[in-house]
C-alpha cells in the first residue's frame, strides 16, 4: 500500500482530532484501519464521515507499518508543505503493511502475582514494576474467575499503575489490561471469560461513549465504568475547553448504562471534563514502599 501526499494530509487531520469525509481515505487504507479498530464511522443521512477515538494508537500503527513516517512531527506543517521525505520513504516501507496483523493480543499488568494459564500451562502474571506483559496468544489465556479485570484506556495510567493503587482498595486480585495495539482482541477475550470488567477511562462524554460502544454493548452488566469517590470535585475543577470541543459531537448522547447517569449529569452540570491522568499520584508509591 502506498501513501500519497493527500492521504498523509488526511491522516494528519485525523491525528489532530478532526472528522473527515468517508471518501477522503482510499479504500485500502479505510479497510485496514477499520480492521484494526482504529477509526469510527459516523453516518448522517446519506453522508459518512470518519474520526479517530485514539490518536496515539493510530500514530503507533502508522509508524509501525510505514518506515518513512517514523519520527515525523505530525503537528508540524512539514507534512503538508513537502513530499520529499514522506512520500519517498513511505513507499520503501510498503512491504510492512500486511492484511494479517503480525502482533495480535494485548498488554497486562498487576500489583501482585496472579496465577493464570496459557495454552493449558500454569503461568504467573507478575511484571516487575516499570514493565508489563504482552499476551499474544490471548485465545488460550485463562485467569481465575474471581480476578477483577480493569481496563485502562490511557497508556500513561497503565504504565504507572502502582501510583494509582489507592484508587482500588479492593480485597481481590486485579488484572490491569490495555488494548494496545488497538484491536478487538481484548474485547473478544473478555467476551469468552466470566470475569467482571471495570473500565477506567477519561471522565468525559467521549470516554463514556467509548466504554459503551466498545465494552458495555458486548459485556452487559458484567461491565461497569470506574467512577472515583471524588469525581464531582475533580470535574468541577476540570477542563471546560474539552467539554465545549466535544459537545457538538456528543450533544445528543444519552448513556445506555444506568450506572453512568451520575457521571453524565455531573459533566453536564459543570460543563467540564477530567482526564484520568490526573489520578496518577507519583508520591503515593514512594510513601508506601
Amino acid at each position: 500500500m502506498s501513501l500519497s501526499k493527500n492521504q498523509i494530509q488526511q491522516l494528519q487531520r485525523l491525528l489532530r482530532g478532526e472528522t473527515i469525509a468517508w471518501s477522503s481515505l482510499n479504500t485500502d487504507m479505510r479497510n485496514t484501519l477499520i480492521g484494526e479498530d482504529l477509526i469510527i464511522i459516523k453516518t448522517n443521512r446519506s453522508r459518512k464521515s470518519i474520526y479517530v477515538p485514539n490518536a496515539e494508537a493510530l500514530k503507533m500503527f502508522l509508524e509501525q507499518h510505514f518506515e518513512g513516517l517514523r519520527g515525523m512531527d505530525w503537528n508540524s506543517e512539514y507534512l503538508l508543505s513537502s513530499t520529499s521525505r514522506a512520500e519517498l520513504a513511505v513507499n520503501s516501507g510498503n512491504s510492512k503493511t500486511k492484511e494479517i496483523r503480525s502482533c495480535p493480543g494485548f498488554m497486562v499488568n498487576s500489583y501482585e502475582p496472579i496465577s493464570a494459564k496459557l495454552n493449558g500451562k500454569d503461568i504467573v502474571i507478575a511484571p516487575q514494576e516499570g514493565t508489563m506483559l504482552f499476551v499474544a496468544d490471548w485465545s488460550h489465556f485463562e485467569i481465575p474467575k474471581e480476578v477483577l479485570v480493569v481496563g485502562i484506556e490511557n497508556m500513561e495510567n497503565f504504565r504507572r499503575i502502582h501510583e494509582q493503587r489507592y484508587l482500588f482498595p479492593i480485597n481481590r486480585p486485579i488484572l490491569f489490561v490495555s488494548r494496545y495495539p488497538q484491536s478487538t482482541d481484548l474485547r473478544n477475550w473478555l467476551q469468552n471469560i466470566p470475569n467482571e470488567y471495570l473500565h477506567f477511562g477519561d471522565f468525559d462524554l467521549a470516554g463514556m461513549r467509548i466504554y459503551e460502544k466498545e465494552f458495555f454493548k458486548y459485556l452487559g452488566n458484567r461491565a461497569s465504568f470506574f467512577i472515583p469517590k471524588d469525581i464531582e470535585y475533580r470535574i468541577a475543577n476540570g477542563s471546560s475547553e474539552r467539554y465545549n470541543a466535544q459537545y457538538a459531537k456528543f450533544k445528543n448522547y444519552m448513556p445506555q448504562d444506568d450506572k453512568l447517569l451520575y457521571l453524565f449529569k455531573i459533566i453536564n452540570r459543570y460543563h467540564r471534563c477530567y482526564d484520568q491522568e490526573g489520578y496518577i499520584d507519583r508520591h503515593y508509591d514512594q510513601e508506601n514502599d
